[in-house]
């Protein structure tokens, strides 16, 4: 019984970090755009679960971010829901190289994430429609956007890991209570 709690606290805490990181990225941000661009928080989220608890997590929260976004924004349906779902598949392969204190490779792989996000959504939203400026999306909306994302996911990056921690620290004491009875 106690395992099902847990499992649901789990749940619970990764669909508020989700949904808080949603109304971040789509109400606070996009009235403090730099440049003409917001940061991704929803990329920061997919991939530090990605790396800190591995690829069917990485999957699982890519989808639920994705769908999410696919159910509020006007385009293909199921289009970022893919994206994202892959971006959490390829930060899940990091597993192994993940140790919560160093702070260079969540900023790769947060950068390249969004770096990827930024040149798949090229591809599916503009050069499908005959709109070949690619190096002009790159220079002014790409790698603005990726410096922007990685400022502030040193933030969101330490959140995640401090609630990640907490929750790992939950389970523990959970199953620690259950091998004395």
């Amino acid at each position: 019984m106690s395992d099902i709690k847990n499992y649901i606290k789990k749940i619970l805490i990764i669909a508020v970090v989700i949904y808080f990181s949603f109304l971040l990225q789509t109400s606070i941000f996009s009235r403090f755009s730099l440049a003409g661009v917001t940061p991704n928080i929803l990329i920061c989220v997919v991939s530090s679960y990605g790396f800190m608890k591995g690829r069917k997590h990485g999957i699982i929260i890519g989808f639920c971010v994705g769908m999410l976004l696919d159910i509020f924004s006007s385009g293909y349906f199921g289009t970022y829901s893919l994206i994202y779902m892959y971006i959490g598949l390829l930060n899940g392969f990091f597993k192994k190289q993940f140790f919560g204190d160093d702070l260079r490779l969540p900023m790769i792989l947060i950068g390249t994430s969004d770096l990827i996000y930024g040149v798949v959504s090229y591809l599916v939203f503009f050069a499908i429609r005959s709109q070949y400026d690619f190096t002009y999306y790159l220079m002014n909306i790409i790698l603005p956007e990726v410096v922007y994302t990685l400022l502030v996911s040193i933030f969101v990056y330490y959140v995640i890991l401090h609630l990640n921690n907490w929750v790992d620290k939950l389970e523990k004491k959970g199953s620690d209570r259950i091998g004395y009875y």
